[in-house]
């Protein structure tokens, strides 16, 4: 239990009240004893009723994230163990191992900390003082709980470079922070320093993994977040069976794939054995990954690639008059802000509704956002305003979000529930 207590302001804190995590700073009306910031603090609301205990961070304007509910919890090994053992014993039950998220933030009660699975590779990413302080503990716990189903990491490597990290007054880090070669040696935070990789053994941070049976390179160095977008993993293997169906319906299948990144979508298109897919990214690096992965997984001659910017690509085509039997539209989130919704709000209109004018007749799109702030209300709703505005009519097929090991946190988590997949098939009016 914690010797110093945040008290909350009268009013304050409806966020936790409400099944939330996290405390901001105008929230707090004062803090009593003495604590350091990383530390571990009692919260109660503004009458003393106990709210629970979190790690504190003046520095940031998230100034606790709530750890527990528990107000005379302890914070030590046997909680974090506890903690890391439900993450995975949940992935397990829930989704295919070999590659998925472990940990996912707040929705696995370790705010701030998110842990990705790549073969025998785990990916870190710490954007929280608390949680940074207590990152070697639970990383060591969790080699050890999956090492105890069989499971063998061989390294871990860290992805703490996101920006978001200088406002918990934090330094960006990446690099190889642990290798099984020290597994003898016990975890500890001078093995998590910028300075570790130094002392460890080469290694590459091009990794081979497989999901719905597709293969993949994923490059945990140089790639986005930690180096693959793991949460489409249900909503891809959906559009690989959609394709599948319609071959075996005797359909010819040519797909459009916008914001490829490195092809995912694309190549499970392919596999499901679409006659083409294009590919379309504005990176030119991303287009190359995409096309080492075609080649990969022997799909060079049906599935190609190309670096153009979507959003002048679209009209365009539609202009040449190009039809296609599946659009596909992944586009990066359009706004990390809320103050934004309305200008990322006319980028989906926009993009939807050329999508939906390039879908034949009869033909599919499968379109998505992954941006927290649109919300499932307003996302419907800019769809709806496509279809008006390009004079279709849509069947939705299915409704999906992110893969399982993505768990939504009902009761108020700031930050679960973000990625929204409709699949339609689009219908000219009539």
């Amino acid at each position: 239990m914690s010797e110093c207590t945040v008290i909350l302001k009268k009013g304050e804190g409806r966020t936790i009240k409400a099944g939330g995590a996290w405390i901001y700073d105008n929230e707090i009306d004062r803090i009593e004893g003495e604590v350091q910031d990383g530390q571990i603090v009692r919260v109660e609301d503004f009458d003393g009723y106990p709210m629970g205990c979190g790690f504190i961070n003046r520095k940031s304007k998230i100034t606790i994230r709530m750890m527990t509910r528990d107000p005379e919890a302890t914070i030590d090994d046997a909680f974090l163990r506890t903690r890391v053992r439900a993450a995975w014993d949940y992935r397990k039950a829930v989704i295919d191992t070999s590659s998925c998220r472990v940990i996912f933030g707040e929705a696995d009660f370790l705010p701030g900390l998110v842990v990705d699975k790549y073969e025998d590779v785990l990916v870190v990413e710490s954007l929280a003082l608390g949680i940074d302080l207590l990152k070697p503990k639970i990383l060591e716990y969790l080699v050890k709980a999956m090492a105890e189903d069989g499971v063998q990491i061989r390294a871990i490597y860290e992805r703490s470079d996101a920006k978001i990290r200088l406002k918990e007054g934090l330094p960006r880090s990446k690099g190889l922070i642990w290798t099984s070669a020290k597994a003898d040696e016990t975890f500890h935070a001078e093995m998590f320093a910028e300075s570790s990789s130094e002392n460890l053994p080469d290694f590459d941070p091009r990794l081979q993994i497989t999901e719905n049976g597709v293969k993949y390179i994923v490059d945990v160095e140089n790639g986005q977040k930690t180096g693959f977008f793991l949460d489409q993993k249900g909503n891809r293997m959906a559009m690989q069976s959609l394709v599948r169906r319609m071959k075996a319906a005797g359909e010819t299948v040519h797909v459009l794939d916008c914001f490829t990144h490195t092809g995912s979508f694309a190549l499970n298109c392919g596999l499901g054995g679409a006659d083409s897919v294009l590919g379309i990214d504005v990176s030119d690096l991303a287009v190359q990954q995409a096309t080492e992965n075609a080649a990969l997984n022997g799909l060079s001659e049906r599935v190609t690639f190309e670096a153009a910017d979507v959003l002048d690509l679209l009209p365009r085509l539609n202009a040449e008059g190009k039809k296609y039997d599946v659009v596909i539209l992944d586009p990066p989130a359009f706004t990390k802000t809320r103050d934004k919704i309305k200008q990322a709000a006319k980028g989906y209109r926009e993009i939807n509704m050329q999508g939906m004018r390039l879908t034949k007749n009869g033909g599919y799109l499968a379109t998505c956002s992954c941006s927290h702030f649109m919300d499932y209300e307003t996302f419907t709703a800019v769809i709806g305003q496509a279809a008006r505005a390009a004079h279709r009519k849509l069947r939705q097929v299915e409704y999906r979000t992110q893969a399982a090991d993505h768990p939504i946190l009902w009761s108020g988590d700031e930050a679960s529930y973000y990625l929204k997949f409709y699949i339609f098939q689009v219908l000219e009016e009539r």
